[in-house]
């Protein structure tokens, strides 16, 4: 859907400000005063944006109550200045299988998508739209929401992570050495490939899988086991994984994204220790 906008002339001030209709998720709810939030949102076809929801607070709030993490809908929004809060002026729910109340029904399942948000909000910049990202994240949240066991939430987290490093401009290399371009796990070597043999690291100053032959070069690098380093090249056996090879992935994936931030995020914690 694309977002629709209106240009109202406000002749007390005369002022124009625009409004916007966009498809919306929220990844950050804060009280900023005794009725109304300040909200982030990440909508699919301007991007994310700041905005504050005036009186949502309130018993008789016309958006229906205040807003939490994940509240999914259409938003309409008052944008005249993009280096300021946008204002919130209507929000109407489109709960699909991604509402707050399914998700806090699992501990392990909120702490993934509350990390999924947190990531969201750090990689993405306001006004900036990624709509495949917003796709992908409203299905990793239905998902989430539908989902038995904590090795499932890992796999969906995983999956997340990687595409967000993907449509961000992040994306490691997974299928070969990132220095010398030897292909993980050939079995079809041809003239001119070499195979990386079972011996394979992983470093985030390259942004990549790095052979044995080139992992000295590297100081940063992180050996994998077999099955971590077999996952990471083809994410289909992720579904047949151990959970214990999961942990790994998702261990090694937080190591990157904290090399990538420059700081630790809050929430990986809850993940680690699981």
């Amino acid at each position: 859907m694309s977002a629709s906008v209106w240009r109202i002339r406000h002749t007390q001030y005369d002022i124009r400000e625009m409004l916007t209709k966009d498809l919306a998720i929220c990844i950050r709810a804060i009280d900023y005063s005794e009725t109304s939030q300040i909200l982030t949102f990440f909508t699919r076809d301007t991007g994310k944006i700041g905005a504050i929801a005036k009186g949502s607070k309130r018993p008789k709030s016309s958006f229906g109550g205040p807003f939490e993490i994940f509240s999914y809908g259409k938003i309409v929004f008052a944008d005249s200045n993009k280096d300021k809060l946008s204002t919130l002026t209507e929000f109407e729910s489109a709960y699909g299988g991604a509402g707050f109340s399914a998700l806090s029904a699992n501990l392990f399942r909120l702490n993934c998508c509350l990390f999924g948000a947190e990531l969201l909000n750090k990689l993405t910049h306001d006004y900036d739209p990624h709509p495949q990202l917003f796709d992908d994240f409203l299905q990793f949240l239905k998902n989430a929401g539908a989902g038995d066991n904590n090795s499932e939430m890992l796999i969906l987290l995983i999956l997340f992570q990687l595409s967000l490093l993907k449509e961000t401009g992040l994306q490691p290399v997974l299928s070969h050495c990132v220095n010398c371009k030897s292909r993980y796990a050939s079995q079809n070597t041809r003239h001119g490939t070499r195979d990386t043999g079972h011996e394979i690291y992983f470093s985030s100053s390259i942004n990549g899988l790095i052979c044995r032959d080139c992992e000295a070069s590297f100081p940063d690098k992180i050996r994998l086991s077999p099955n971590t380093a077999g996952c990471l090249s083809n994410l289909k056996l992720l579904a047949g994984a151990q959970k214990k090879t999961l942990k790994e992935i998702e261990k090694l994936l937080i190591f990157h994204l904290t090399e990538i931030l420059g700081h630790k995020q809050k929430m990986a914690k809850y993940i680690i220790n699981s």
